[in-house]
């Protein structure tokens, strides 16, 4: 029988050390990875000077869901995030596909993450890019942060601060200098759109903003997470949503033809800054990517954990290391599944269950928000020291922006998706069986 504390009685217990600024790091990190250098020219090539009031106006948009997210997470201190949430609210098979659906996500985004730095570390060392060198750097990155993870979640959280700092550095000095190199004509224009190009480049743009939900996951690593959840989920949004308006207008306004250019940040650098301006991007690409893997291991890990310690997968992954006090097995096991799939390539078959995962894991939560907020659930989960406002319209209109990444969706993703649910199932009914066979 498994204690508040994440423990058994003679185990040990995760060592609470994250604070609200760690948990906003994560949230940061997550969202702003390698999407912000390329994603403006994509968004301009659907909507064109449009692109900063999409933006704008989907970070109000995620924002509805991170308010969802923030109440559901201030009456919970386990690990876990929306799978702890749908569980109390649904049930465990529910949860379950939540929660395995998160971990399946992060795992192979991981994976797609470390190949993407293997290709921008190429760009200088191109012998980096195949063979031998490009497996020694994927091995490299990714024992070196697992390592990092296993010695301390304070650890982890140094590495994602330092490498959120690192990341945010050179986008804010192309912000601070692009801003004098704008040509406002660029902004002004505003095309005439269609409705197929409004709904592509709303879907591009809920990818762009999508990685907030591992905030709450390391929950039971926080200091107070019923206060610090809150405050993380919706400072990352605020944050977010400032630094990426922001890069799109200055690309915007400093590239005359910026649907043109495949790496639209470091071109337009180029331009501001020139050749060093361009190389700085490129290393801070490199930095994101890195900082991103970071917290994929650190995010990944714990959704494992977490379900591993309500019983649904075996006990091994729900283990604790007993001097560092980290879910060292689940961290081990998360890596070493993300570098099978960068080193083999079979990410990119796994990338197509994203649209479908995101629709499961912010649909779970909104939904719970307004389940558990019944007056059947008082005496069973903790009361919010959070409430999204506007009362049942805030998680509705959360419920229908998740909505929207499977109205998006082709049908290629929809199929991987529902592949990967079928997967979840059958992996749970496996797990009931054993649960009630003989001498369990």
């Amino acid at each position: 029988m498994f204690t508040a504390d994440n423990t058994t009685r003679d185990a040990p217990a995760l060592r609470r050390a994250l604070g609200r600024w760690d948990l906003t790091a994560i949230g940061v990190n997550q969202v702003i990875g390698g999407a912000i250098f390329l994603m403006p020219s994509q968004v301009a090539a659907q909507i064109g000077a449009w692109a900063p009031i999409g933006m704008i106006l989907m970070g109000i948009a995620s924002l509805s869901v991170a308010l969802c997210f923030a109440e559901v997470g201030s009456r919970f201190e386990g690990t876990g995030g929306p799978y702890l949430y749908t569980r109390a609210a649904f049930g465990r098979f529910a949860a379950f596909e939540v929660g395995w659906m998160q971990w399946f996500t992060r795992a192979s985004s991981q994976a797609s993450i470390m190949a993407g730095i293997a290709v921008a570390l190429g760009y200088y060392w191109p012998v980096l890019t195949a063979g031998w060198p490009r497996h020694l750097v994927l091995t490299g990155v990714t024992a070196m942060l697992a390592l990092i993870n296993v010695r301390g979640v304070r650890q982890s959280a140094w590495l994602v601060n330092a490498l959120t700092i690192g990341k945010l550095v050179p986008l804010s000095l192309f912000i601070i200098v692009g801003i004098f190199f704008i040509q406002p004509s660029r902004l002004t224009s505003l095309p005439p759109l269609s409705l197929h190009q409004v709904s592509t480049a709303a879907l591009l743009l809920i990818f762009v903003y999508g990685g907030y939900d591992v905030v709450p996951v390391p929950a039971g690593e926080a200091v107070d997470p019923r206060r610090h959840v809150p405050f993380a989920l919706i400072a990352t949004i605020l944050s977010v949503t400032a630094v990426m308006t922001l890069a799109q207008v200055v690309a915007q306004g400093v590239l005359p033809d910026l649907a043109a250019h495949s790496t639209p940040i470091a071109d337009a650098s180029a331009v501001i800054l020139g050749a060093s301006g361009a190389l700085l991007v490129g290393a801070g690409s490199v930095v994101s990517m890195t900082g991103n893997n970071a917290g994929q291991v650190l995010s990944g890990s714990r959704m494992l954990f977490a379900l591993a310690e309500h019983g649904e997968l075996p006990a091994f992954f729900g283990r604790i290391h007993a001097r560092f006090r980290t879910p060292a097995n689940a961290i081990l096991f998360t890596s070493a599944i993300a570098l099978a799939l960068a080193l083999t390539g079979s990410f990119a078959k796994l990338a197509v269950v994203s649209a479908l995962a995101r629709l499961v894991t912010y649909t779970g939560a909104c939904a719970s928000t307004l389940r558990l907020r019944a007056p059947a659930f008082a005496g069973r989960v903790k009361p919010a020291t959070f409430v999204a406002p506007w009362g049942p319209v805030g998680p509705i209109v959360a419920i229908a922006v998740s909505m929207a990444v499977v109205a998006g969706a082709t049908r290629q993703q929809l199929f991987g998706g529902f592949a990967a649910l079928a997967g979840g199932a059958l992996l749970f009914a496996a797990n009931g069986l054993s649960r009630t066979s003989p001498g369990k």
